[in-house]
């Protein structure tokens, strides 16, 4: 018996800090770096009702640097309270940053321009997406 305890304790040793992992805590906003500049946006994601979205998703393509010829795509979800943030991002774009969010079959969209407003806060409605009227 007692060998087979010294067979046992070391799996055991490895299996009970597994068991009392924490889970992540789901009010903690989820931040991307782009790693390209200094400034961010800070994302509210919102239903028609006014309530928060869990897990949308926010995308943006970047073109920077010389002659624009640098791209970056980054996606970032949402947390339980739809909020989201992206950090590291230029200060200098052509065109400005046009912001995607979705979620299932709602869809909404935000624009920033960093050289106007690099700390920018932004709120985004996710609405339906509107049938094709000519199908």
């Amino acid at each position: 018996m007692d060998s087979k305890l010294k067979k046992l304790l070391p799996l055991l040793l490895f299996l009970v800090p597994i068991s009392f992992a924490q889970t992540p805590d789901p009010h903690s906003v989820p931040v991307i770096d782009g790693g390209i500049g200094p400034c961010s946006a800070d994302f509210t994601i919102t239903d028609a009702d006014n309530k928060p979205v869990y897990a949308a998703k926010i995308k943006v393509h970047i073109a920077y640097g010389f002659m624009y010829a640098r791209k970056l795509d980054l996606e970032v979800g949402t947390n339980a309270d739809g909020k989201a943030r992206f950090t590291g991002l230029p200060d200098r774009v052509k065109r400005g940053l046009f912001f995607e969010a979705s979620e299932g079959d709602r869809v909404g969209n935000a624009f920033q321009d960093p050289g106007a407003t690099c700390q920018a806060k932004l709120e985004i409605t996710l609405r339906r997406k509107p049938a094709d009227a000519g199908r």
